[in-house]
């Protein structure tokens, strides 16, 4: 069994109610919701909010808000996993908690597919893995960055691979922050996403886009609307 959690609190300093916010003519989370509907691999689709707005709009897409989250958890400070803590250990105290797997998946995520949940799913459980991340490939090679330094100069941050090719380089990731794979257990267990047992999904990079800034807002809906149009499974 196993249920989605979208958390989606209120109170965006960059990006005023970006959560429920029109993305291409549909609040954004409604993409999430829509994802995780259409994959069928959820017994249940919770969205945590402190926000009676974002309830409204939640509930109107399909997903569930048995809750409203707590305070504490509904400042810019809760971490995810606080987040997670509390949808547990409320679903806990109404014996509702019966379920083995859960995918946190992020209401700011409009490239996420049924088909990505679908594929990750299946490596994530193949690999018997803690947690899975979906991941894409540094754009630049990292090894080959600079910094400036106090005196305005420009310094190798790695110097030793200064003279290297960058096709030579190992390849390096970072994390897309669309959607976590990860057992109940590691979830009860541990505070951090990452452990000696997690899995990755490597992503097209077509498909990944961070949302954080109205600049990044306007250029991910140019990319949404060139992928719709080239069919590109959007």
């Amino acid at each position: 069994m196993n249920i989605a959690i979208i958390p989606a609190r209120a109170g965006s300093q960059r990006i005023p109610n970006k959560n429920i916010k029109l993305f291409y003519g549909k609040p954004i989370i409604s993409y999430s919701i829509a994802a995780a509907q259409a994959s069928q691999l959820f017994d249940r689709i919770i969205v945590s909010t402190d926000s009676a707005e974002i309830a409204d709009v939640a509930l109107s897409f399909g997903a569930e808000v048995p809750f409203m989250r707590s305070a504490k958890n509904s400042t810019n400070m809760a971490t995810t996993f606080d987040v997670l803590d509390e949808v547990l250990e409320t679903l806990n105290t109404r014996n509702e908690a019966k379920f083995t797997n859960l995918c946190c998946i992020y209401p700011t995520a409009p490239f996420l597919t049924s088909e990505i949940l679908c594929d990750s799913f299946k490596v994530f459980i193949a690999g018997t893995f803690s947690t899975l991340l979906p991941i894409v490939e540094f754009e630049f090679p990292v090894f080959r960055s600079v910094v400036v330094n106090i005196d305005g100069v420009l310094e190798w941050l790695y110097p030793e691979f200064a003279n290297s090719r960058s096709q030579d380089l190992q390849k390096v990731y970072h994390d897309v922050g669309q959607f976590y794979w990860m057992t109940k257990g590691h979830v009860l267990e541990s505070k951090n996403i990452l452990s000696s047992k997690s899995g990755s999904y490597v992503m097209d990079p077509m498909l990944v886009q961070d949302i954080d800034t109205l600049n990044d807002w306007q250029f991910a809906e140019l990319k949404y609307e060139f992928m719709r149009r080239k069919n590109l499974n959007v």
